[in-house]
């Protein structure tokens, strides 16, 4: 009886050991999943910041050489900063929803 009591009672106390194995093998997959994330959008932020910095001084650059141009380089300019900044905003919702 007690041999019978002791196979029983190592066979219950290894499926909790079991439960909690997978329990953090799928906290790993989560934190990995953030860290794709961060990084996804860490460097959607830089890129866009780089072309939005290019947009910008190509603009300045051009009103600097013809000072009348400003009025038909403005929204251009404009036009430009928002669809770069649409692509980081793009990034940012696909890194939330992974």
């Amino acid at each position: 009886m007690k041999k019978a009591f002791y196979i029983l009672l190592t066979l219950f106390a290894t499926v909790p050991a079991l439960a909690e194995e997978a329990a953090q093998e799928a906290s790993a997959g989560n934190g990995m999943t953030a860290i794709a994330a961060a990084l996804a959008i860490g460097l959607a932020a830089f890129g866009g910041a780089l072309g939005q910095g290019k947009v910008g001084s190509s603009a300045m650059e051009g009103i600097a050489r013809n000072p009348q141009a400003q009025k038909e380089m403005f929204v251009p300019m404009i036009l430009g900063l928002a669809f770069v900044e649409t692509l980081v905003l793009f990034a940012f919702v696909i890194a939330i929803l992974m």
